[in-house]
């Protein structure tokens, strides 16, 4: 992360002194963890959808959803070990899936995150729901992690 080159932007922030042009630092940001109910009904189903809101975007679109969240300012810090936990909460909860939302800026933490739950019992599927602004590479990284690609 010294010369960020996750995405095509290419900025080559050194993300752990300054965010990036995502609006990411080093760890990643999460806005929100929540039982999604309001996803699309074959993602949340009866259920809910294990939402995971990453904060922060490669994209920056003036027209954004979330753009609340798009600058990378809203959320707490996760490392690896926090996010595995969360997710098995989720699935704890009765989440359909894990639903990452927006991770291409934190691919490598995310990736291991998954890991550590995958050890620890994580069972449901993990969609991995992006803008498609991406590397073929670190969509790469993800083989065998996630499930469903959503971009």
């Amino acid at each position: 992360m010294s010369s960020c080159m996750l995405c095509p932007r290419a900025c080559g922030a050194d993300r752990s002194v300054s965010p990036g042009f995502c609006g990411a630092e080093y760890l990643p940001r999460v806005a929100k963890i929540m039982l999604h109910r309001w996803e699309e009904p074959f993602i949340s189903g009866s259920r809910g959808s294990g939402a995971v809101f990453f904060s922060g975007c490669n994209l920056g679109c003036v027209y954004c959803q979330n753009h609340e969240i798009r600058d990378g300012l809203v959320g707490e810090y996760y490392d690896e070990d926090r996010l595995a936990d969360a997710y098995l909460a989720l699935q704890e909860n009765g989440a359909h899936n894990i639903n990452l939302v927006t991770a291409a800026h934190y691919v490598p933490q995310v990736a291991e995150s998954l890991r550590r739950a995958k050890v620890q019992g994580l069972h449901i599927p993990v969609v991995y729901n992006s803008s498609g602004y991406e590397y073929v590479d670190s969509i790469r990284s993800l083989e065998g992690l996630v499930d469903i690609y959503l971009p």
